[in-house]
């Protein structure tokens, strides 16, 4: 039956007037969960009004370049509207390609989601 409901990728917590992401995948590979993932993001931000986002990635053990192209993509949208886009929690591997790619210098990305919230 095609009638269930999609699995949730990610979960959100308002914090405030902050969303905290976290992410239900230990990988994020797979263009299809990438594209739900995006969709629900996005969603917080154009559709809900979000202009503050938290994303956790302590769940988080492997993402593909194409899950880095969205994060991109989203870290223009909120820029475009005046939020504030924050990573915390990031695995050392994932962190390891962030600073080689130079995101680390393009993104907000801090050690832990308390120093996140504190950077709001």
């Amino acid at each position: 039956m095609s009638d269930t409901p999609r699995r949730q990728r990610i979960t959100v917590e308002d914090i405030g007037d902050i969303a905290v992401v976290q992410f239900v995948d230990k990988k994020i590979l797979d263009e299809q969960n990438i594209a739900m993932i995006g969709d629900d993001l996005f969603r917080l931000v154009d559709e809900l009004g979000r202009r503050k986002l938290l994303l956790n990635f302590s769940n988080v053990e492997f993402m593909s370049s194409a899950a880095l192209g969205k994060l991109i993509r989203l870290h223009q949208r909120m820029t475009q509207v005046g939020g504030k886009l924050v990573m915390c929690a990031i695995a050392k591997d994932i962190m390891t390609v962030f600073v080689l790619t130079k995101l680390d210098k393009m993104l907000k990305i801090v050690k832990d989601e308390q120093t996140g919230l504190n950077s709001f």
